[in-house]
């Protein structure tokens, strides 16, 4: 049971950034221009991976990460979630494979997999970052 209830966590955190990125993506698409679309999403990959970081910084005590591997793993989890996220509803959007794929070209600008690794990353970084604060603020003997 406790590695459900993990799993559970876990999942419910990797909705939320769903939830928020998802409201970004409709910010972009209602604030800027069609025109400046490509441009626009290579940007938002940044806002986006400060979004996941925010998140994950928010909620990194209540996933109770205890280790590096466990935090990779976490990370590793989210992009596979949200890779089948991507390709489902940008299909279900009428996109075609061409179009999704754009967004993971790194030859052409598509920035998506930079995204991904930062995701990837942010559960390790977060922990590695909130377990040296700790470290830090704890008086020493």
């Amino acid at each position: 049971m406790p590695a459900l209830n993990a799993l559970l966590r876990i999942l419910l955190v990797w909705l939320l950034m769903v939830v928020a990125e998802s409201l970004h993506g409709v910010l972009r698409r209602a604030l800027f221009d069609p025109d400046v679309e490509f441009v626009v999403r290579q940007a938002s990959v940044l806002t986006g991976a400060l979004i996941i970081f925010a998140i994950t910084w928010a909620c990194i005590g209540w996933l109770r990460i205890r280790s590096t591997a466990g935090a990779l793993g976490v990370g590793v989890l989210w992009v596979v979630l949200t890779l089948a996220f991507e390709i489902v509803v940008g299909r279900a959007m009428g996109l075609d494979w061409t179009r999704i794929a754009s967004d993971y070209d790194l030859l052409h600008g598509g920035l998506m997999p930079l995204g991904l690794l930062a995701m990837a990353l942010t559960p390790w970084a977060v922990r590695r970052l909130k377990t040296g604060s700790d470290r830090r603020a704890a008086p020493s003997r």
